[in-house]
């Protein structure tokens, strides 16, 4: 039989602050640069044994800051200089062995790359294998008070969203934004303040359609399945899962556990499905990939579409997510996120249906105890419904940017930090990264 869940017992925050604008806009300003003097690669990423597509996946052009992640059928798009074209692309992904592949070796499109699980068996770690992977999940869970940071601390962070029409860029924003987060033992949510901000729209790309993600940084910090575990789960929603173990296997010498998990046949709702790597010493929750069972289409547009033009239907069509944690001296934190979506828009009277993909991410820069446990006036912090597009006119610093004043679309997160690290120190001496005037 069929179990309908009682909707009063999802507690679905990140898919109601997942939420978009569909707005009719007609401009035509280009504001990202052509693809001249780059050379594009196309294909996808996928496990080895189950031919499955392996979502976020990384490549990486050896010795630059160039790289891209794969989308959530495993498909990439890496845009290379051609004065790089001799180099060498590292394709990562957490749990595989990592490939080093000359990019003389791909083809424009239909590159196919397959990954060999990393794998421990279970009987080689020392410690005694749990029999119960659901009561592991539990357990690492509540020990969240003993293993994460349990202090009051302010994080500093970068923020980058994108917004594609197939594999074109339409809009990207970045953000640097201060968190002031609450202990991991507390059931307070964490509270955000807008530093600085800055985007880049291509309106001649949308198809007359303008898209906007309500939430803005939001979208990633809820993906913190440590801090808020009740927007997956919730204790009440454990018996909608099925958990199991799969191999063992290494990430930065630790011995880890990976666990699947996905919603049971029998339950209709729109669940979770993924894998969680948990430290086998010490019972840690070090990163989780998981995704939103989408199968009802109308459910799904009604959870994640605001508003939207009457002669089109949009529904998504996949929406994966990944969070990753870090360590310092000895206990553990929100490192960094990455939501990704991929929508469709059939409009009326008209023969081809439109895609779009959008992605957030954030990642840690910097943090430090919050000793006073101050934290923003309620009118000074970041909404949770914030559409960062709309905010970051009044933000933007072309001083703050310094060199790096132009988005650069193909560069990773990483390398935009670093590119920004010494304005980021700056900004916290000179007002420890609590304000941003508007400029």
């Amino acid at each position: 039989m069929k179990k309908k869940i009682n909707p009063n017992k999802i507690k679905s925050g990140v898919n109601l602050k997942i939420s978009l604008f569909f707005i009719f806009m007609i401009m035509s300003n280009g504001a990202f640069s052509q693809t001249d003097g780059f050379k594009e690669f196309l294909g996808e990423v996928y496990d080895s044994d189950t031919k499955k597509p392996l979502i976020f996946a990384t490549l990486t052009l050896e010795g630059t800051n160039i790289s891209t992640i794969t989308n959530t059928e495993g498909e990439f798009s890496l845009k290379v200089p051609e004065s790089n074209t001799s180099e060498n692309v590292i394709v990562s992904f957490l749990g595989y062995k990592t490939k080093q592949i000359p990019i003389l070796q791909f083809k424009s499109d239909g590159n196919e790359i397959s990954m060999t699980e990393l794998v421990t068996q279970l009987a080689e770690v020392n410690l005694s294998v749990p029999k119960d992977a659901r009561a592991l999940v539990r357990e690492t869970l509540k020990k969240r008070g003993e293993n994460y940071i349990d202090n009051p601390t302010v994080m500093t962070a970068f923020y980058r969203e994108t917004i594609k029409r197939r594999r074109q860029n339409v809009s990207l924003s970045e953000a640097v934004v201060n968190i002031y987060k609450a202990p991991y033992s507390s059931n307070k949510n964490d509270a955000l303040k807008l530093f600085k901000a800055r985007k880049s729209t291509d309106y001649s790309k949308l198809d007359t359609l303008a898209l906007k993600l309500q939430g803005g940084p939001f979208n990633a910090l809820f993906v913190d399945m440590v801090k808020y575990p009740d927007y997956i789960f919730a204790d009440d929603l454990f018996e909608f899962y099925d958990f199991s173990f799969s191999n063992a296997t290494r990430v930065d010498d630790k011995q880890i556990y990976v666990i699947n998990f996905e919603q049971k046949p029998s339950v209709l709702d729109p669940l979770y499905s993924g894998k969680l790597y948990i430290d086998v010493d010490n019972k840690i929750l070090t990163s989780a990939i998981y995704s939103l069972n989408i199968t009802d289409r109308d459910l799904a547009a009604q959870m994640f579409v605001r508003r939207k033009p009457r002669n089109a239907d949009v529904w998504p069509t996949e929406v994966a997510y990944r969070v990753d944690y870090r360590e310092k001296d000895g206990k553990w934190y929100y490192g960094y996120s990455n939501v990704m979506m991929e929508f469709k828009i059939n409009w009326d009277k008209k023969l081809f249906n439109s895609v779009y993909s959008m992605s957030c991410e954030m990642a840690i820069t910097d943090w430090e105890e919050n000793l006073s446990n101050e934290i923003p006036k309620y009118r000074d912090r970041i909404k949770s419904d914030i559409i960062l597009t709309d905010e970051a006119i009044g933000f933007a610093d072309p001083d703050f940017w310094g060199e790096y004043n132009i988005i650069e679309p193909e560069k990773s997160i990483e390398s935009a930090i670093k590119k920004i690290q010494r304005q980021l120190k700056r900004g916290k001496i000179d007002g420890g990264g609590a304000s941003a005037a508007s400029q």
